[in-house]
């Protein structure tokens, strides 16, 4: 590419095969009694998203709306990873991998699509069901032909996409096998040499465009080196997971809350998290919501961003609202 450009950004598809949209109530059967299957269920019907496996039309209408950008990112989460082990699970597989191929088909050479925490596994929110699982590596970067670290030079802008889950894999630990661990210590490792070596062969004209799918992450990334002597160059970090701007701006405001060790590993993984959001901040963090965003407000849609080669004007982000009432006879 060269003189101006439009990038176009979708995250957190959450696309459900045929094998998993068999599995109704998966998640309202990790629940261990009653009282917690009646909050899971008004939490999902209410708040989050009342069929996690009906997002289908919402890919279609999205690859429909989707236009002609030069350059396309997609920032995980591809299945509704509905056994909690990632793309160990054969169902969860064929759904990642029928998303990818509708993606590529649509968009070709111009896609780059980074690593979720789906792909790779894990735990149920209540129950304590699955996490990483180390089938799930090759089967996301052979099977599925994932790079856990990519980088795209585009005039003076680097675009560059990380893996969140390796990144973050101290706040995993009790979510993956003890005889697995040593694994995945050796992948995060070789992991962030990479990320290193990218930051370190930076120009000091260059910006960069950061493809995160958790920003979980973020903090780990500001203790590398390389990243944080360059992070006055990162002029945007593009984030998923968190499907919904209202749980970016509460989880500002919960931003360095104590971590709550009791409730389990997901309440556990997640206050970690808001404990160390305060470092997010020096990323610029720009949050891409799922295709459907959240059962209260459904305020789904996608990102594109207005770049110029030359970088002389910052990058232009604008928001593609994605209305339930156009898509189709979705669940309200």
């Amino acid at each position: 590419m060269s003189g101006p450009a439009t990038v176009l950004i979708v995250s957190d598809i959450h696309h459900a095969g045929s094998a998993e949209r068999e599995r109704r109530g998966y998640e309202l059967a990790c629940a261990p009694n009653w009282p917690v299957r009646q909050l899971v269920r008004a939490y999902r019907g209410l708040v989050w998203l009342r069929d996690p496996l009906g997002n289908g039309l919402f890919l279609e209408e999205f690859l429909r709306r989707s236009g002609s950008p030069d350059l396309v990112i997609a920032n995980g989460d591809y299945s509704a990873d509905s056994r909690f082990v990632g793309v160990s699970d054969d169902a969860t597989f064929a759904s990642a991998e029928e998303c990818l191929t509708k993606l590529r088909a649509r968009f070709g050479e111009r896609l780059h699509a980074t690593i979720g925490d789906h792909e790779l596994g894990k735990t149920s929110l209540v129950g304590g069901r699955g996490g990483l699982r180390l089938a799930s590596w090759p089967r996301t970067t052979e099977g599925l032909g994932l790079r856990p670290f990519w980088q795209h030079e585009w005039g003076r802008y680097s675009f560059i996409g990380v893996t969140s889950t390796l990144l973050a894999l101290p706040i995993f630990e009790r979510e993956m096998l003890d005889a697995e661990r040593a694994e995945w210590e050796t992948l995060r490792a070789a992991h962030i040499e990479e990320v290193r070596a990218a930051f370190a062969r930076l120009s000091p004209h260059q910006r960069v465009l950061l493809f995160c799918h958790d920003p979980t992450a973020l903090p780990f990334l500001a203790r590398i080196r390389e990243v944080h002597e360059r992070l006055a160059q990162v002029e945007a970090t593009v984030i998923g997971h968190l499907h919904s701007q209202l749980i970016l701006r509460t989880g500002r405001v919960l931003s360095g809350m104590p971590t709550i060790p009791f409730l389990g590993v997901s309440v556990r993984r997640m206050s970690t998290a808001l404990n160390e959001a305060r470092l997010w901040r020096p990323f610029n963090v720009r949050l891409c919501p799922s295709l459907t965003g959240i059962q209260l407000l459904k305020d789904g849609g996608w990102l594109t961003v207005e770049l110029d080669s030359g970088a002389r004007h910052p990058a232009k982000f604008q928001f593609h609202p994605l209305p339930w009432q156009e898509v189709g006879p979705v669940a309200h």
